[in-house]
């Protein structure tokens, strides 16, 4: 799949899932820029992939915020004179008793996770339209969009959100050649994987727990140039969980 120097932008990329979809893009040849509220974490990972000789750059950013939106395109045009790539990953949770949820709750998990990717994919596709080969937009969605626990009302809502922008967006922007794909993790260990039980594991029929890595290798199908022809779907990647009837014991 060919990602070598193409330029990717990933929100939310200094933790978790954005962390390792940042590794395996700087690996396979990618120009990495890291979007992240969180400073010290983008420039740790910014530091990771430099040592082991991938090309990277952190731009702080607040996807809340337009303005932080806007100079985050810019910087990266100015820097290496295009945009490729976007992976809204970006995200929060607020999982509180629907009682409990206030509105400024509601508001920052929808303004984070839903909103941003209206903005940040608006702002990059201007720069996208200027590419020969057009551009691609991954949204980092959830299996939560589709089924629910107690008390994830916003999240659920923000989830939902981005399967939907994405098939609009597909539509909207079919005809400048840009793709626009979700992707919807399910239990996708960030901590320490050592740490799961079989428990854990052998409740999916993949029989293991999810890493970062398996949603970044699909990012990089999904964005390759290698694909023009998938677009405005949602890959759901869950071990099966999804597929899995459950009965109580």
């Amino acid at each position: 799949m060919s990602i070598e120097n193409k330029v990717v932008i990933i929100t939310g990329g200094a933790n978790g899932i954005g962390r390792g979809v940042a590794k395996r893009y700087a690996n396979n040849g990618a120009k990495v820029v890291l979007a992240d509220l969180n400073e010290e974490a983008g420039q740790n990972v910014k530091v990771e992939i430099l040592a082991a000789g991938g090309q990277c750059m952190f731009v702080q950013t607040d996807v809340r915020k337009e303005d932080d939106i806007v100079q985050l395109m810019k910087v990266v045009k100015s820097t290496y004179g295009k945009i490729d790539i976007l992976i809204n990953n970006a995200g929060v949770s607020r999982f509180k008793n629907l009682f409990d949820l206030s509105v400024e709750d509601w508001d920052d998990v929808l303004n984070t996770n839903l909103r941003s990717v209206f903005l940040c994919s608006k702002e990059a596709a201007k720069y996208m339209l200027e590419n020969e080969k057009g551009g691609a937009i991954v949204n980092i969605a959830s299996t939560r969009a589709l089924m629910s626990e107690p008390h994830s009302e916003a999240y659920a809502a923000s989830k939902g959100g981005i399967v939907a922008i994405t098939h609009a967006l597909a539509a909207s922007l079919s005809n400048v050649h840009i793709t626009v794909n979700a992707i919807s993790p399910g239990w996708i260990e960030t901590g320490d994987y050592s740490q799961l039980t079989d428990k854990d594991h052998n409740q999916h029929f993949s029989k293991r727990v999810g890493k970062p890595d398996d949603i970044a290798k699909a990012c990089l199908y999904l964005t390759s140039d290698e694909n023009d022809f998938v677009t405005g779907i949602n890959l759901i990647i869950d071990g099966g969980m999804t597929r899995k009837m459950i009965y109580e014991d």
